[in-house]
């Protein structure tokens, strides 16, 4: 590629061959057009004179006279041969030119180069006293005028305008080249300072020399001010990129040390709802055991007593129909509140086992929200609040029981601490249906509902609208990161203020692995 200075000199170049070759053509044609015109006034001269002078000479047969009146007009060079023909025998007289531009007399007809020109020789004769002339064709000439001397002469013209273009094409060339290097010299000096100081290593970059007193000293001043600038700035960059590069080490420790208290708050959350499970359950299962004792003391005692009255010897029919009533009262007692106690107790235990183990396997659905449901009747029979479910019974998961637990029990709770006032009346819905792999389940409530500010947040971690009321923010944050991470799928949240929510979970019927569940959902991370 050029630079600026070829570039400028190629320009300069065109320019000036241009207006030169346009002028060089103007000259040429100027030059062409008079020649022509030259040209036709030779050959209207040569005709008028050998017109006047040749009809008499032919007239008296002077052959000498013609010939000399021939030789003389063949003294221009653009003439190629002159034929003068009487009309009864035919060439009387003629000279050529031949190519060493000797004058020959023609002997015989032979073709001759040029463009011939025929005229015919009259001869006036006079007639009578006071007649008019009447004029006596007596022959005819033709004459061979040759362009080559226009066409020489303009080849020639050609050839000086092209060695008068080139010469001053190779003054300017050599003009231009001495006189731009006072403006370039400096300029690549610039731009190799610019190169150093950009692709050198180190800071230190000499500065050009100030002497010069133009317009191009001030440039070189200035560049010479910007060099000190950048040096300033790379070192005060230099600097800021070192702290920079400590604060994002401090930063990435941080950020560990973060998610590392972030993960122990979230095992913490999941033991805390555990533990309250175990509460409630250890409260639940206390009511019938207790009823179940007290009936199996109350038959201890009567059977103590029966047994006494019996060894005595003295036992009454009455005392033993008592004992029958006793004994079938304390029975059905024991009886109701074991079977009831021993429910509760199969399902608290496989959800706290699914919650405590992580364990996958195929369960039926309905059966197991309800489960997930009486687990929470401790809590939830202390509030106005119903649980509704809506589930056919023929869907069966192949996924994590115990992560489903949290999420069924998070959403419940979430739903029962957030969207009901103390004392209030509502219901809860979680309904599930099967829609081809996939598996959309709502947990909906009739609640206060969730403000528009918070409803891009609530699964944020620590976001919580009873912040210093016992909530950490983490229920639906642990309820997120299971459905995305742990079960592949997605969750959402729809509310209207006064009008609920409903939390829209759509899972796969088949969990699929959790590094699939990953690339599936890669900005589950941002909440993990």
């Amino acid at each position: 590629m050029f630079g600026i200075q070829g570039r400028l000199t190629c320009l300069f170049v065109v320019i000036v061959t241009v207006v030169l070759g346009i002028s060089g053509t103007y000259a040429q044609y100027s030059l062409g057009h008079e020649l022509e015109v030259s040209n036709q006034r030779l050959r209207e001269g040569v005709l008028t004179r050998l017109q006047t002078s040749l009809p008499s000479a032919l007239w008296d047969l002077d052959k000498a006279k013609v010939d000399n009146i021939v030789a003389a007009e063949m003294l221009p060079p653009e003439l190629v041969a002159i034929r003068v023909y009487d009309t009864s025998v035919g060439l009387f007289s003629g000279k050529r030119r031949q190519d060493d531009g000797n004058i020959v007399p023609i002997e015989g007809e032979s073709p001759i180069a040029g463009a011939p020109v025929v005229a015919d020789l009259a001869y006036r004769d006079a007639g009578a006293a006071g007649s008019a002339l009447k004029p006596v064709i007596v022959g005819r000439v033709v004459v061979n005028f040759s362009r080559a001397q226009i066409d020489a002469t303009l080849a020639a013209e050609v050839r000086r305008k092209v060695i008068e273009v080139l010469m001053l094409d190779i003054i300017l060339v050599v003009a231009l080249a001495l006189s731009l290097r006072i403006v370039f010299d400096p300029l690549k000096k610039l731009r190799d300072g610019l190169f150093e100081l950009a692709t050198r290593g180190s800071d230190e970059v000499e500065e050009l020399p100030e002497k010069r007193r133009d317009e191009l000293g001030d440039v070189i001043r200035g560049f010479n001010a910007i060099q000190r600038r950048v040096k300033a700035i790379i070192l005060r960059t230099r600097e800021a990129e070192d702290a920079a590069r400590k604060s994002a080490q401090e930063t990435a420790k941080a950020l560990d040390d973060l998610q590392r208290t972030q993960e122990s708050l979230l095992q913490a959350e999941r033991l805390a709802s555990l533990g309250g499970l175990v509460a409630g359950v250890a409260h639940e299962i206390n009511t019938p055991v207790g009823i179940a004792l007290t009936s199996a003391s109350v038959l201890m005692e009567a059977t103590e007593g029966v047994n006494a009255a019996m060894s005595s010897g003295a036992i009454k029919k009455s005392e033993i129909q008592k004992y029958i009533e006793t004994a079938g009262e304390s029975a059905r007692l024991i009886m109701n509140n074991a079977y009831r106690a021993a429910h509760l107790i199969h399902s608290f235990k496989q959800i706290a086992v699914d919650q405590v183990s992580e364990a996958r396997r195929r369960f039926e659905l309905h059966e197991y929200i309800g489960e997930v449901v009486s687990s929470l009747q401790p809590k939830l029979k202390k509030t106005h609040i119903g649980v509704e479910i809506e589930c056919p019974d023929d869907i069966v998961l192949d996924s994590y029981p115990g992560a489903l637990a949290q999420v069924i029990t998070n959403l419940t709770l979430n739903c029962v601490e957030h969207a009901f006032d103390a004392d209030a009346v509502g219901t809860i819905w979680i309904k599930a249906a099967e829609q081809g792999d996939v598996i959309e389940m709502q947990v909906a409530d009739n609640g206060k509902g969730i403000a528009p500010d918070m409803l891009d947040k609530v699964f944020d971690p620590f976001v919580t609208t009873r912040r210093g009321q016992g909530g950490t923010g983490l229920g639906l944050n642990i309820v997120f990161n299971l459905i995305v991470k742990q079960f592949g799928g997605t969750i959402t949240v729809d509310s209207l203020v006064g009008q609920g929510a409903v939390f829209t979970l759509r899972i796969p019927r088949v969990t699929p692995g959790d590094a699939e569940a990953n690339e599936q959902h890669p900005d589950a991370r941002l909440h993990a």
